[in-house]
């Protein structure tokens, strides 16, 4: 009786189970591993801490709806900079859109900036926070109506190949947090003796 119960669960559970357990590591190989992005930002494209008016919004697939990138606040002229050192890869109009495109100096990763007039040129090298454009206004090549509405502002994207990633990242903690904390003056406090 009990080799038939055994010979019965072998049959029909075991069978089961296993499938079960191949699934789950096949989902396991085919998640995503962890993004490594290194914060080699030295400055926000423009502004000192601009506001960001859309977020990273990641696809679900190769070419499905989300956003590809962050956009901030951008009054229209503004100075448009490196985040970080590298070399200009594109700088031009793309769809009727000024684009800038920078490889970052020692990644495997570039930025693009637009809409942005360049003021670079292709191949040239830049520095953390020199100018490379300057931002458009929606009736100056940006198309009324574009994605930040009536007003302007920067699309800001991070790529790794052909796979977009968050440009935030690039950036340090410090960047994040409006610089690093300064010891004010206290005032009122005797100094020690001696001093």
């Amino acid at each position: 009786m009990r080799r038939t119960r055994w010979r019965m669960w072998a049959v029909t559970v075991l069978p089961l189970v296993l499938a079960v357990a191949a699934t789950v590591a096949r989902a396991d190989a085919g998640a995503p591993a962890p993004v490594s992005v290194p914060a080699v930002a030295r400055a926000w494209p423009v502004g000192v801490r601009p506001p960001v008016l859309r977020g990273w919004e990641p696809p679900a697939s190769v070419y499905g709806p989300g956003h590809r990138g962050v956009d901030l606040g951008a009054a229209p002229g503004e100075p448009v900079r490196a985040v970080t050192a590298g070399r200009v890869s594109y700088a031009g109009r793309v769809a009727g859109r000024g684009v800038v495109s920078v490889e970052l100096a020692g990644t495997d990763l570039r930025t693009t900036y637009e809409p942005v007039r360049a003021t670079v040129r292709k191949g040239e090298e830049v520095a953390a926070g020199q100018v490379v454009g300057v931002v458009e206004g929606a009736g100056a090549g940006a198309g009324t109506g574009a994605h930040c509405g009536a007003g302007a502002c920067v699309h800001w994207g991070l790529l790794r190949g052909e796979t977009y990633l968050d440009p935030l990242l690039l950036l340090p903690p410090w960047l994040l947090n409006r610089g690093p904390s300064r010891l004010l003056p206290v005032l009122g406090v005797p100094l020690p003796k001696g001093s």
